[in-house]
This record gives C-alpha cells, sequence and structure tokens, in this order.
C-alpha cells in the first residue's frame, strides 16, 4: 500500500510513527513502543545561560524558512551519528505534510547559513518531535527552547519525542507507558491549537515573552533554592 500523507497523519493519530531502517533503504517500519517519551511543556527547563542565548542576537532563529533543508541536514550523517533513519522516502512524506500545513520546522541560522534545527508533525495540539541536528554549539538546543515556546503560545499540549534520551531528560523529558500517552494524545488531538504566524510582529514578541517567562523561572528557581544563576 502507497503511504500518502493522510496516512501519515491517521497513522500519527493512533499512536503509530514511522523510520526506515536505514537512509538507503526505501522501507518504512512502524512503530508504536511500549514507553514513550515526552517533554511535557509545563515542565520543561533549561539553563539560564542557554536561555540568555536563546535571546540574544547570536542566532536568528525562524520557522519553516527552509523545511527541506532542515530535515535533509536531520538526515546527513555527523560525527557519532553516521547512520540516521530518515530516508528518501520520509523526506518527501513529511515535504508533503509540510505542505498541507501539518509538518513544522524550528532553524537557527548564523551568518546566513542553516547551523542547527528540528522538525516535527503538529496534529490538533499534539507536535510529533521527529529529529534535529546541530552545527554550532547550542544552536539544536535554542531551537527546542524555541519549539516550546511557539508550543505553549499556540496552545499545544504535549510534545512526543517518541523515545526518552539521557539528553531530553535534562530538558525535563521522560518516558511514559504506551497507554498513558495514548491518553494524552487523544486529548490533545481534540484542541484547536495553532502553529504560531511569525509573519505577524505581534506573534514574534509573544514568543520572545515566553522565553523570556522560562528565564525568569529558572531564576527564581535558583533564588528559591540559594543556587547560582547556572
Amino acid at each position: 500500500m502507497d503511504i500518502t500523507p493522510e496516512i501519515m497523519i491517521q497513522a500519527y493519530s493512533i499512536g503509530l510513527f514511522p523510520m526506515a531502517p536505514d537512509a538507503r533503504s526505501p522501507r518504512l517500519e512502524w512503530y508504536d513502543p511500549e514507553s514513550r517519551g515526552v517533554l511535557p511543556l509545563d515542565g520543561f527547563h533549561a539553563p539560564r545561560r542557554l536561555l540568555r542565548t536563546v535571546l540574544s542576537d547570536r542566532f536568528e532563529i525562524v520557522s519553516d524558512r527552509d523545511f527541506e533543508a532542515t530535515i535533509r541536514a536531520c538526515a546527513a550523517p555527523a560525527p557519532g551519528r553516521e547512520e540516521t533513519w530518515i530516508n528518501e522516502r520520509i523526506v518527501r512524506l513529511f515535504c508533503d505534510l509540510h505542505a498541507l500545513g501539518h509538518a513544522h520546522s524550528v532553524e537557527s541560522w548564523q551568518g546566513g547559513e542553516l547551523v542547527g534545527g528540528l522538525y516535527g508533525v503538529a496534529i490538533g495540539g499534539a507536535f510529533f518531535g521527529e529529529s534535529m541536528f546541530s552545527r554550532a554549539r547550542d544552536s539544536s538546543k535554542a531551537a527546542l527552547v524555541s519549539l516550546v515556546a511557539r508550543l505553549r503560545r499556540g496552545g499545544f499540549t504535549l510534545l512526543d519525542t517518541q523515545f526518552g534520551t539521557a539528553h531530553l531528560a535534562l530538558f525535563g523529558g521522560i518516558e511514559i507507558p504506551s497507554w498513558r500517552y495514548k491518553a494524552h494524545l487523544a486529548a490533545a488531538l481534540r484542541l484547536p491549537a495553532r502553529w504560531p504566524d511569525e509573519t505577524r510582529p505581534r506573534e514574534r514578541e509573544a514568543i520572545r515573552h515566553e522565553i523570556i517567562a522560562m528565564r525568569d523561572a529558572r531564576g527564581a528557581d535558583a533564588i528559591s533554592s540559594g543556587g547560582g544563576s547556572g
């Protein structure tokens, strides 16, 4: 059976996601792991140093400027990640989803070059994070912070990371049983969330204020615990 963007949306809506055996294979395999990685939007935390970087002019962080370049950068081999699961079929399907408004990228640019970013699928109030890449220090982390700000602003309630990792745990990522994940998913799909329209200055400013709120919350946590600024 040929996989279409509409089939992809249906699959994500019941808790499935696709991966290729490797980048050279034309095949796709569907996954429904017993434990699911999520990054709670209300439990997200990042070092204040990183939040200051995001609020500075070190990176220009935008969404959907070059979706295809972002997914291809995620698919490219990198030190410590010589093999990826993103094949040409996945690239084309996700570009089709992007054209339909169901896939988005958050990108870090520096000196006119795309140096980091991530992409994923948006359905209702759920965002399914797929992959990220980094070519400059903190570039993918900055994109992650900006993603969370956009999801909060847009009324999303679920950020699916597929699997839990030690890296994501630093930001508050956890693993939950599949049955609990699917209950959260069902609730999120009913929400009228929206991806923020960054062509509007008011939206860009609202996203910035979300990041400022994260920074200020981290500062309050440090003061209450007697710690430093991080």
